[in-house]
């Protein structure tokens, strides 16, 4: 139910965002993950406490997260590991990949904070992120977040697929905005 509601609010924001488009329809969003990226997070908290807060009215609880800051865009792909013999063939066609169907990894934090029992606490979320260039410009693919904490111990959680979170879905939202022209550079 909570992925009904979040794409109700695509449906509101597409809409939005089509209001907003400039003459012509040319967007003057950066065409490079490298300078795209560093736009996203600045603007990437603002985003997500308003899915946050969108979701907390229709019913969807989040609990009482904040996200404050998001940063340290790395862009270093990991390796893909074994079982990978080519990575210019695709293993499903078995045909040779253009430049176009690859995915770019970019990794992110977050800072966030949490009320826990009237408790503040400040959490650092890591996120492994996945984007695929499309004929309207960068989409995110797939999401992978990890959960520390701000303590001296920092204890990570295992990964888990972030895609369809709030974050993921501020990420989204952005990217249209940002095609749509809707963002100031």
């Amino acid at each position: 139910m909570s992925l009904l509601i979040i794409q109700g609010f695509c449906l509101q924001e597409k809409a939005i965002a089509a209001k907003s488009l400039p003459p012509g329809g040319k967007s003057t969003c950066p065409a490079d993950l490298e300078t795209l990226i560093p736009l996203l997070l600045r603007d990437l908290p603002d985003y997500t406490n308003r899915v946050i807060r969108r979701s907390r009215l229709q019913g969807v609880d989040y609990d009482m997260t904040y996200v404050v800051l998001a940063g340290r865009a790395e862009f270093e792909p990991l390796a893909l590991g074994p079982g990978r013999s080519n990575p210019e063939i695709s293993p499903n066609t078995g045909l040779r990949r253009s430049a176009r169907d690859e995915l770019r990894q970019v990794f992110i934090t977050t800072l966030e904070r949490n009320y826990i029992t009237g408790k503040q606490v400040q959490l650092q979320h890591y996120h492994w992120l996945f984007f695929t260039q499309t004929a309207e410009g960068w989409r995110l693919a797939m999401m992978f977040s990890r959960l520390g904490t701000s303590l001296p111990h920092n204890i990570l959680t295992p990964p888990r697929d972030s895609s369809t979170g709030a974050l993921a879905m501020a990420i989204s939202l952005w990217l249209r905005d940002c095609y749509a022209g809707a963002i100031r550079f």
